[in-house]
């Protein structure tokens, strides 16, 4: 056999199939589970954020409350409108430690116990030896002589820097327990 019959039997070219879409190489379907997770985590984190945003604004708006109470009162009895402010204060310093610290028995504190509580766990540095003593013993005096105007700049910075040090780390906190 010649040269020329050998290439007569020989079969024309091949070409491969066209590369289709479906089904996608392993890569893909890697690549899609991880960044399907990401957004899953990545919205899951967006929503405890919002929530701590949310409850923060509350609590702010509860403490701006107590204020407007105080100023819209009548400054007649001004000692009783400042020990009514206390207590008001106090509760709503308590609700958003039973909330943020839930496993701390912030609402059986009290005196000095409460005082370092709050010291403790959030930006304090406004709080000096007038406002401990009306914080610690306020329900149970019958005069009370505090800057309310310092009083509600220390609730507002103590209750923000709870809720906006680290918002994942607190939701976490909140919702494991």
């Amino acid at each position: 056999m010649d040269s020329q019959e050998l290439l007569a039997q020989l079969a024309d070219i091949h070409l491969p199939s066209a590369v289709t879409y479906w089904p996608p190489a392993p890569g893909w379907w890697i690549l899609s589970f991880v960044m399907l997770i990401a957004v899953f985590y990545s919205g899951r984190h967006y929503q405890k954020v919002r929530t701590q945003q949310k409850i923060l604004q509350y609590a702010l708006a509860e403490l701006d409350q107590c204020y407007q109470q105080y100023i819209m009162a009548d400054n007649n009895a001004d000692s009783e409108l400042k020990l009514r402010f206390v207590n008001q204060f106090n509760s709503v310093l308590r609700r958003v430690a039973l909330w943020h610290y839930p496993d701390s028995n912030a609402a059986s504190l009290g005196g000095d116990a409460w005082v370092a509580f709050i010291c403790e766990k959030g930006n304090s540095s406004n709080l000096d030896t007038e406002m401990a003593d009306a914080l610690s013993k306020g329900r149970f005096q019958l005069k009370c002589n505090v800057d309310v105007n310092k009083m509600n700049s220390l609730g507002q910075k103590w209750v923000s820097s709870l809720y906006m040090s680290n918002p994942a780390a607190t939701s976490q906190q909140r919702f494991n327990s």
